[in-house]
C-alpha cells in the first residue's frame, strides 16, 4: 500500500548552507507508534520521543558515511521540537524521519502547520569538512595507487568525527602513508572547487565514468524523472554522493592521514581534520 505522505524534498542537496527553513508539517508520530523497521533505525529512541515528517528538510539523514544533522524545529506559537537524529524511512520511500522531543511547555505540531527548521551549524560545518576531506583522500589514493595495486577500487567510507576512514580494495602498504599525505596536502592547498551536479546514466557514460553508476542493489532509489546527485572535486574526481560539502578543498582545514590498516585483501586509511 502506498504512503499517504509525500516524499520529502531534500533542500540540503541543493543548498548545503541553508541553515534555516520554513516548511509544512506532514506527520507527527509518537516513537512507540512507528513501524518496527523504523524504530530499529533509532538506537536512542524512547517513548518520550516523536518523529516529525515535513514537506522539505535541511537536515541531512545519517547515510553515505555521514552522521545526521541535529537542531530544532519551532512553530509560530512557540512550540519547540529538538531534533536529535534523522534517518530515511525504511517503510515509505523517500520520506525523512526527524526524531526528537517536544519541550515540556510545547504542544505537538499539527499536520499542515508551518514550522521553522534550524540546524546546529557547527556540526553541519564539521560534517561537511569531514565528508569533503574523505573524497579528497579517496581521490589522492586513487590517483597514486590505481595502477600500482592489482584489483584496486574504492569501497565504502565513514565520515564520522571519531572514525573517519576510507576503505579500498587491495593491499596498501605502510610505505604509502607519506606519499598519500603529500598528495592530500596538495589537493587541499590548491583550493579545488567542489561542485554539485545531477547526472543521468548517460552522463556518467559520456564522462567515461561508467564505473560510478550506482548498482541496482546499492539501495539508492530514484523517483521517476530524478537524476543521480554527483559531487565533483574539480581537477580530481567525481563521486555519486548525497552528502553535504564545503565549497572548496582548502575549507577542509588540515587533513591528516592517520593510519593504514589491512585485512583480508582490503585496506582502510583513516584520517582527521583540524
Amino acid at each position: 500500500m502506498s504512503s499517504p505522505v509525500a516524499r520529502t524534498i531534500l533542500a540540503f542537496q541543493h543548498n548545503a548552507k541553508l541553515y534555516n527553513l520554513s516548511t509544512a508539517v506532514l506527520a507527527v508520530t509518537p516513537f512507540h507508534a512507528l513501524a518496527e523497521a523504523n524504530r530499529q533505525l533509532f538506537k536512542i529512541g524512547t517513548d518520550d520521543d516523536s518523529v516529525v515528517i515535513t514537506g522539505e528538510t535541511i537536515f541531512h539523514p545519517q547515510g553515505g558515511g555521514q552522521p545526521s544533522d541535529t537542531g530544532s524545529m519551532t512553530s509560530s506559537t512557540g512550540s519547540t521540537f529538538s531534533v536529535s537524529s534523522v534517518r530515511m524511512d525504511s517503510v515509505h520511500d523517500g520520506q525523512v524521519l526527524h526524531l526528537g522531543r517536544f519541550s515540556e511547555e510545547s504542544r505537538p505540531f499539527s499536520v499542515g502547520e508551518t514550522i521553522t527548521q534550524s540546524l546546529d551549524v557547527e556540526k553541519r560545518l564539521l560534517y561537511s569538512r569531514l565528508h569533503t576531506a574523505g573524497h579528497v583522500l579517496g581521490a589522492a589514493v586513487r590517483h597514486l595507487l590505481e595502477k600500482q595495486i592489482p584489483g584496486f577500487d574504492e569501497l565504502k567510507a565513514s565520515h564520522f568525527p571519531d572514525s573517519a576512514a576510507c576503505e579500498f580494495q587491495g593491499v596498501i602498504e605502510g610505505k604509502w602513508k607519506a606519499p598519500i599525505q603529500t598528495r592530500v596536502d596538495e589537493y587541499v592547498a590548491r583550493a579545488m572547487p567542489v561542485e554539485v551536479d545531477f547526472w543521468s546514466e548517460d552522463d556518467f557514460r559520456a564522462n567515461g565514468l561508467e564505473r560510478l553508476i550506482p548498482a541496482p542493489d546499492s539501495g539508492l532509489r530514484l523517483a521517476p524523472g530524478e537524476k543521480y546527485r554527483v559531487v565533483k572535486i574539480v581537477g580530481a574526481e567525481v563521486y555519486p554522493c548525497g552528502g553535504t560539502h564545503v565549497d572548496s578543498t582548502d575549507l577542509c582545514g588540515t587533513v591528516g592521514v592517520k593510519k593504514i590498516s589491512r585485512s583480508k585483501g582490503t585496506s582502510r586509511v583513516s584520517y582527521t581534520v583540524s
